[in-house]
């Protein structure tokens, strides 16, 4: 990521890509949500609350602060709505965030130290790729358990969202 236009695009896409996955799952039959099912994270909800939780992490860490998650399966919202407002504000902080952006702080270095107790240290820049790609990757896990409910999950490729809403 060479620009600050980057980073804001990724912060964008990535929050209507959470938005078209939170309405799908919505507006699945009641249970479906939240039913157990053979997956890593068991369920669509606790799925999408591991999404939550490490966007959590991230912002904390961009912040220079502590986080207090003590894992990466916390589930902080059990109730699909209550998820779905939280992710919507951190989203929204994503995006703000991402509009103060001046090009040096790209390169700004933050340190932080991982949940197994491992430090480690990334560029700004390269923070907003990871955050943004895995929750891409997520989102995969919550769209392959569409096929166990049966339902057909959305569509959230970056084409799709450039050509809906161009690039900021």
């Amino acid at each position: 990521m060479t620009s600050t236009r980057t980073a804001r695009l990724l912060t964008r896409y990535n929050a209507w890509a959470n938005r078209v996955i939170f309405d799908a799952v919505g507006a699945l039959p009641p249970g479906e949500a939240t039913k157990e099912r053979p997956s890593l994270f068991r369920s669509m909800v606790k799925t999408l609350n591991h999404l939550y939780v490490v966007d959590l992490i991230w912002q904390a860490h961009l912040e220079g602060r502590p986080h207090g998650i003590p894992a990466l399966n916390t589930v902080l919202h059990p109730e699909l709505p209550a998820l779905q407002a939280a992710q919507h504000d951190l989203d929204a902080w994503f995006i703000a965030w991402s509009d103060g952006l001046v090009p040096a702080d790209l390169d700004r270095r933050v340190s932080f130290t991982l949940l197994s107790g491992n430090h480690g240290e990334m560029a700004v820049r390269d923070i907003v790729f990871h955050f943004v790609n895995h929750t891409s990757y997520h989102r995969g896990f919550v769209a392959n358990l569409f096929y166990q409910v049966p339902a057909v999950p959305p569509l959230t490729d970056l084409p799709i969202y450039l050509r809906e809403h161009g690039e900021p």
